[in-house]
């Protein structure tokens, strides 16, 4: 049975772009299994709220290819190698959702049909609209597209209405905020400003691809305990990245 928006979210489908990075917690590598169930817990409380989540992971805390790339590597390899890692950590994902109860599918661009099932976007749709969790893995299959890129198509394909880009910062600000403690956090920004500014938040792809879906983007803090939750219901958290500010 497909779930409804229920009272506590304004949202029927979310895609939930998880950093690499921010599964690590403390740690300087790999995954944090306290994480993990925290993911868990938040994201069974959203689909319990009503949304039907669809999740896209990057694998920093693993392997990243660009870092490879700018160290000798081939870039397509070092690419290759990043899609492996999100692999890992989509299974670390659905792992720590399926001990909470939540029945979930991990869905690859890059086939390897004995781990997880190949992406396609109607099955994807249909995993959603029964109510599973599906984790999306493995970028989108290419090499030179960023995680973030991977999940901008991905929430177009399904028919998402927004993208909550969950990070260790607590939005996007107008200067590196561990380089300028000064730095100023914007509230919303449009999608033109954050491109003509060169902010780093997302890369310049995912951005623009966004505007030409009028797909709305909240990158917020996902370390701060519940803000998975207060992104899906809506809350005002973190940075809207949207249409031009009135």
């Amino acid at each position: 049975m497909a779930i409804a928006p229920g009272p506590a979210t304004p949202y029927r489908r979310v895609l939930l772009k998880l950093s690499g990075e921010a599964l690590m917690g403390p740690r300087q590598y790999g995954i944090d299994p306290e994480v993990s169930r925290d993911i868990a817990a938040q994201v069974t409380r959203a689909r319990q709220d009503g949304a039907q989540v669809a999740i896209v992971v990057g694998g920093g805390n693993i392997f990243r290819g660009l870092s490879a790339a700018a160290s000798g590597m081939d870039r397509a390899t070092a690419d290759y190698m990043g899609m492996l890692a999100t692999v890992m950590n989509g299974l670390a994902i659905q792992d720590a959702l399926e001990q909470a109860g939540t029945p979930t599918r991990v869905m690859s661009a890059i086939a390897m049909n004995e781990v997880c099932e190949p992406y396609i976007r109607r099955r994807a749709v249909h995993h959603l609209e029964r109510g599973l969790v599906v984790v999306m893995v493995a970028g989108t299959g290419n090499p030179y597209f960023t995680t973030d890129t991977a999940a901008t198509l991905r929430a177009v394909e399904v028919g998402a209405e927004v993208i909550l880009k969950a990070t260790r910062v607590d939005g996007v600000y107008d200067a590196d905020p561990e380089k300028e403690p000064g730095a100023t956090r914007y509230s919303r920004i449009s999608y033109g400003d954050l491109l003509a500014n060169r902010l780093e938040a997302l890369d310049a792809t995912a951005v623009s691809l966004a505007m030409d879906n009028e797909m709305p983007i909240v990158v917020f803090d996902m370390t701060e305990p519940g803000n998975i939750v207060r992104a899906v219901r809506g809350e005002p958290i973190g940075t809207l990245i949207a249409g031009e500010v009135s």
